[in-house]
């Protein structure tokens, strides 16, 4: 796997620590857009040393191979991130699994910019980690997400109820997956 692939329109690449004010900056543009779909965060969260940390963390993921968090940038503006996109839970052995997350800043949505960046990083994860499954979750009132994974092909399971603690309160949530489509079995 690479750090860094390119669409005709993106940059997805792995940010390093000393963009960490770039990173702090695309969470405190779209803060309440984003909290409204994940966990409660750490008082320190909105911090440059915070984020300085957790990228630390994700890098010694991504070298045990566990996690891997891209960041999306626009070729015209490769300072700006617009997006991240991170495949956690990553399991060899009998699963060769993962489960996606993303996120998008509000100005850049609608353009087709998730599904371009999911479409490659999801045949990174088939073809690069021989991956033959990716699990993607999403709350039933987030038909934004939930009508970007069916454009990319994936499939809704069922529902896991009560599955995610968001803001004191447990969260159903849709399970969609996506097969490895190159696997013949």
């Amino acid at each position: 796997m690479l750090f860094q692939y390119e669409t005709d329109r993106l940059v997805l690449r792995i940010c390093r620590t000393d963009e960490a004010k770039t990173v702090l900056d695309f969470y405190k543009n779209d803060k309440y857009l984003f909290e409204k779909y994940e966990p409660d965060r750490m008082p320190n969260f909105y911090t440059v040393s915070y984020q300085k940390k957790i990228l630390k963390w994700e890098h010694s993921l991504l070298l045990k191979l566990e996690a891997v968090r891209f960041y999306v940038f626009l070729k015209d503006d490769p300072n700006t991130i617009i997006g991240t996109i991170c495949y956690h839970r990553i399991e060899k052995s009998i699963y060769q699994s993962c489960e996606v997350g993303y996120k998008f800043a509000s100005k850049y949505q609608h353009n087709g910019y998730a599904q371009e960046a999911l479409r490659l990083l999801n045949d990174v994860m088939f073809n690069e980690l021989n991956l033959h499954r990716i699990e993607a979750k999403v709350m039933p009132k987030n038909t934004a997400s939930i009508n970007l994974l069916e454009k990319l092909g994936f499939y809704r399971e069922g529902l896991n109820r009560k599955c995610i603690l968001l803001h004191n309160k447990w969260e159903d949530h849709y399970l969609y997956s996506l097969i490895n489509p190159l696997e013949d079995f």
